[in-house]
């Protein structure tokens, strides 16, 4: 059974392929290679093209069957979305439509599509419910929820199921120390204390000092993204299985403030973290967490890997392990 993997040589998607291939699947990635690294790549076939090119997606599909599509593949960056929206919109829609064509074209029914918990904006109550009022605070996250609706018009109009997938805060590396995060700039938070350890970054800071929490610092739902690799392959069973469409969260459902994320690296890898303090980026809210009672019911799915300890020590692993290879 083939499934396109779009983005499948980013963080998330080469975990989802990695899960597809333990699942007894054919992935098939389709990847620009522009924030994708080729280390990450775990399938036998990738096609090395472009989804604003409407021919190049068409011609992936020729011939191949693909039972459902997984769709990873976008501009994620909160801050350069703002200051460049045109590029985020143009990319962001753009892809995702050539996609939807050609799998109309096609007559491929089933798409699980990689959102985020930046379609709620700030949120109102926590933890937060797929009921929760949908007012991204930025435009990586219209964009993200731009297509979830276009998602649901095609669904309406033409049978085309899908499952979107909210995350919350992705975290962490593969356990076995095949894959991990790669991104060029890096803006996550663990993977920047980390790399600050191994001398691999300058200047580590911590955005917001005075928030409404225990300690002062801004709280997150961290989520293994091993545990998020599996949920898609859950959701495209889902669909398989003649499922119908949903939008579903995806996090621990519990949260960590920055301070104890760094206390725990500290223990972890047993360094010192040094750090300055800032003012809150824009759009920052105190407090992020997730329900996961929909996804637990819907899917049976529930994180196996999202301790912080886990987290912080499988994504060690894997920044000790991709720096020392880099120094030779």
């Amino acid at each position: 059974m083939k499934v396109l993997v779009t983005g499948g040589a980013g963080y998330v998607g080469s975990h989802a392929v990695k899960a597809l291939r333990r699942a007894g699947y054919e992935p098939v990635i389709f990847d620009n290679f522009s924030s994708g690294r080729r280390e990450l790549v775990q399938a036998r076939e990738v096609i090395e093209a472009d989804l604003t090119d409407l021919p190049a997606v068409r011609r992936a599909f020729e011939g191949r069957a693909f039972q459902a599509v997984l769709h990873f593949a976008s501009l994620i960056e909160v801050g350069e979305s703002f200051a460049d929206p045109k590029k985020y919109y143009a990319h962001n829609l753009v892809c995702g439509l050539n996609l939807l064509q050609a799998m109309l074209e096609t007559g491929v029914k089933r798409i699980i599509f990689s959102s985020s918990a930046a379609v709620y904006g700030a949120p109102r109550a926590t933890p937060v419910e797929e009921t929760h009022p949908l007012e991204p605070a930025n435009p990586y996250g219209r964009t993200k929820l731009f297509l979830e609706n276009i998602l649901e018009d095609y669904d309406r109009a033409y049978g085309l199921k899908f499952v979107s997938l909210r995350y919350f805060n992705a975290a962490g590396a593969d356990p076995e120390g095949e894959l991990g995060e790669m991104h060029d700039p890096e803006s996550h938070l663990i993977p920047n204390i980390l790399l600050s350890l191994l001398g691999q970054k300058e200047g580590l800071s911590l955005f917001g000092t005075e928030f409404p929490t225990p300690d002062g610092s801004a709280v997150r739902d961290y989520v293994h993204v091993t545990d998020l690799a599996r949920a898609h392959v859950l959701a495209m069973e889902k669909l398989a299985d003649g499922g119908e469409s949903d939008r579903l969260n995806l996090g621990a459902g519990r949260g960590h403030s920055v301070l104890e994320v760094i206390k725990k690296a500290e223990e972890v890898t047993g360094h010192p973290v040094l750090f300055a303090r800032r003012p809150p980026r824009r759009g920052d809210v105190p407090f992020l967490l997730a329900s996961r009672t929909k996804a637990e019911k819907v899917l049976g799915w529930k994180p196996e890997l999202s301790d912080l300890d886990t987290i912080i020590r499988t994504a060690w692993r894997w920044h000790v392990k991709t720096h020392g290879r880099q120094s030779h």
